[in-house]
């Protein structure tokens, strides 16, 4: 089975980027209270309109890292994603919000926040059309690889768009960073780690994640990973006693990349 290098005339689908762009965002428009975080809808300086996961949020910055790094290696490997992009929050944007929660969000998280391009129109995926079975692959390949338990019939992540199936929301993967505080990163103990894909949302349409493995791995080449964990704004890598600098951080997660990228028979879904 062969994938495409890039999912053909995909309606805004912008490839690989090194850095996200940064922008500011200048008026708060909604919340949306479907997920436990209060992201909300904004506008930004550059006419885009973003859907909003902040940096104040109870799940802590280590969800926006994820959502960075494995957005980047989605795109990497040709799975459609919205565009991400550093999202400057002012510290007058709660000033016409009414909702306090909200407020209080708001005010947690001035700064550097990472914003999700609106797909407008687009709607929650049904499984009435699933998406090719190479792209199902690629899909469940993805969530195996990094550990995202959150692509289940309970909480989809998957949007139709223009005909076509877009992955979101990955902030529950990598899931392993949160013991970072208290324990010292084990790179082995993440590249061993099985993957439970009985509940995943594409597993009937998927085949085994091995058939695709060897593609992906080419991919994603040292060089890559190293490109796709730069890419995570500075300031949202958290220093541990372990992890003394953002370069150490940064280290942590190219070597757990590489570690899972290279044993595959540990984890991989058979069927």
């Amino acid at each position: 089975m062969v994938l495409p290098g890039r999912p053909p005339a995909a309606v805004g689908y912008l490839g690989f980027v090194p850095h996200l762009p940064r922008v500011r965002a200048i008026r708060y428009v909604t919340p949306l209270r479907e997920g436990g975080s209060l992201p909300g809808v904004v506008e930004a300086d550059d006419l885009g309109t973003y859907v909003a996961k902040f940096r104040g949020a109870g799940q802590g910055l280590k969800v926006l890292v994820a959502e960075v790094i494995v957005g980047q290696l989605a795109r990497h490997i040709g799975i459609r994603t919205p565009e991400l992009v550093e999202l400057d929050l002012p510290a007058d944007i709660a000033r016409y919000e009414a909702d306090e929660e909200v407020q209080d969000l708001l005010n947690a998280s001035h700064g550097s926040n990472l914003g999700v391009d609106l797909l407008p129109g687009a709607f929650g995926y049904d499984g009435g059309t699933p998406p090719p079975t190479q792209e199902a692959t690629a899909i469940l390949w993805l969530d195996a690889f990094t550990l995202n338990v959150d692509r289940t019939w309970s909480n989809p992540n998957l949007l139709r768009w223009h005909r076509q199936v877009w992955a979101i929301d990955h902030g529950a993967a990598l899931y392993v960073h949160h013991s970072w505080p208290s324990k010292a990163p084990d790179a082995e103990r993440f590249a061993s780690l099985p993957y439970a894909a009985d509940s995943h949302l594409l597993r009937s349409v998927a085949e085994p994640t091995l058939a695709i493995h060897d593609q992906m791995r080419d991919r994603l080449s040292h060089a890559a990973i190293d490109d796709i964990v730069s890419a995570v704004p500075s300031e949202w890598l958290e220093l541990t006693p372990w992890l003394l600098d953002t370069d150490a951080v940064r280290a942590a997660y190219v070597d757990h990349l590489r570690a899972r990228l290279a044993t595959p028979q540990r984890w991989w879904v058979t069927a």
